[in-house]
């Protein structure tokens, strides 16, 4: 049977860009850039990102179109001699653990859209928004619900084909992404008082990075710089076997970077002018997107109407990695089974909703299960996919794609090479050869030390 590709350079660059840019961008992109810095570590980011983010993500799509297989059956289709099968069926494991939360966390975003939407935070005292997170934790039905719509409206889109379905439902809700971005970012810098937030934002702080220690600055942009991509699962390399060949692939990747730093980067114009315009501190995670930002546009003009629109683009933000994620669990179970896309969807469908639910009951009937050194459900999950699949299966991808045991560096630059655009050269060899291991391998080492830490 014949592969379905996409149907256009921008939807691949779009649908990867949208499986990139996640919660992540938004809520630990700000925290960070505010710990350690500001305008020193964005500037330590993008040089990161281009050292890092860039050759692994072009590694990535190119055993991915060479393939023009899922990555359950990308390394028996390059590597015949079966050494490097194994790490398919991780890639697939990966993308299921991390669907197993990341649909709950894209649950809440919908839930507050409604609830800001709705008016339901109109009139409440800073403790009663506060205490709202809190409630909403507590009930596992109202969780589960809106985790099932995230769920079944996904393989529903799925379900309907590359082009017709994922192409064509990423393409506007990325583009609609980008404007509200805009809109957002322009309402929170033209705020009276907004400027102190742009300048703690995007101006160099040495008193703050000396403070936490230059060492520090370097290794959580480098941190935030892999992470960022998702790299290390197959969830990029799936788009890169719907692509044709007319474009070669360290162009491409770097499109793709500056898509998904341009949405971190706005976040922050987002957040930081408007908590600093109402003298609200910036805080990491849900406390940020769930306590802060819902008091900081109870006090907006209009602040209904912001509120809405903030939640709108975090659903969109998560919506678009649930997407590519569902893709990529879905084309691995056909090509593993041999079943339909609509089969493979109903099951894998049924699959992800009862996977999710120890994630949700991990935070009411379930709160005193903690898998991993006394983190809960959520938390243990985000641990083995952020901090043990992502930088061990880049490894693997590294090493595939330059070791002579792999695929090989020669049949890696063939194909990233392959057609117009930014190419690999011949002097990265001994860059991505063996100075990328070492970094990918400093990254897993921080990543332990931190969480068990």
């Amino acid at each position: 049977m014949q592969r379905e590709h996409l149907g256009s350079r921008l939807g691949f660059i779009l649908l990867s860009a949208g499986c990139a840019i996640g919660i992540g961008n938004v809520w630990k992109f700000p925290w960070m850039a505010d710990q350690y810095g500001g305008g020193i570590f964005v500037v330590a980011y993008l040089i990161f990102l281009v050292l890092l983010g860039v050759p692994t993500l072009t590694m990535e799509f190119a055993m991915g179109r060479a393939a023009q297989k899922s990555p359950l059956k990308m390394y028996q289709q390059l590597q015949p001699n079966g050494r490097w099968n194994w790490h398919g069926y991780v890639c697939l494991l990966g993308n299921v653990l991390l669907m197993m939360y990341y649909t709950t966390v894209s649950g809440w975003m919908l839930q507050y859209f409604v609830d800001t939407a709705g008016g339901k935070f109109v009139g409440l005292t800073t403790p009663e928004i506060e205490a709202m997170f809190p409630a909403m934790l507590a009930n596992p039905g109202q969780m589960a619900l809106y985790m099932g719509i995230v769920v079944v409206s996904g393989f529903l889109i799925i379900s309907l084909g590359v082009q017709k379905g994922l192409e064509r439902v990423t393409k506007y809700m990325m583009l609609a992404l980008i404007v509200m971005m805009l809109i957002l970012a322009g309402n929170s810098i033209f705020l009276e008082g907004g400027e102190a937030g742009l300048a703690f934002y995007l101006i160099p702080d040495l008193q703050r990075a000396g403070e936490i220690g230059i060492g520090n600055v370097i290794v959580g942009a480098m941190n935030q710089s892999f992470f960022t991509l998702s790299l290390g699962i197959g969830a990029m390399a799936i788009f890169g076997s719907y692509i044709g060949k007319d474009h070669a692939l360290m162009g491409e990747s770097v499109r793709v970077c500056v898509l998904d730093t341009f949405v971190a980067l706005c976040a922050g114009l987002i957040i930081f002018p408007a908590c600093f315009a109402y003298d609200v501190s910036v805080t990491q995670g849900p406390a940020l997107i769930f306590m802060t930002l819902p008091n900081v546009f109870n006090h907006l003009p209009m602040g209904r109407f912001w509120g809405s629109l903030f939640f709108v683009f975090m659903t969109f933000a998560a919506y678009s990695t649930v997407l590519a994620v569902f893709e990529n669990i879905v084309c691995c179970v056909s090509e593993l089974t041999g079943w339909n896309r609509k089969k493979t969807c109903l099951v894998c469908c049924v699959g992800i909703f009862l996977l999710s639910l120890p994630c949700i009951l991990g935070y009411n009937l379930w709160q005193n299960i903690r898998p991993i050194a006394g983190h809960d459900v959520l938390d243990s999950e985000d641990f083995l996919v952020s901090n043990l699949l992502l930088p061990l299966g880049s490894l693997v991808f590294i090493l595939f794609c330059t070791v002579r045991y792999g695929w090989g560096w020669k049949k890696f630059m063939a194909e990233a090479n392959e057609g117009t655009g930014l190419k690999v050269a011949r002097w990265m060899r001994p860059y991505m050869t063996y100075c990328l291991p070492v970094i990918v391998g400093i990254i897993f080492v921080v990543g332990l030390v931190s969480f068990f830490g």
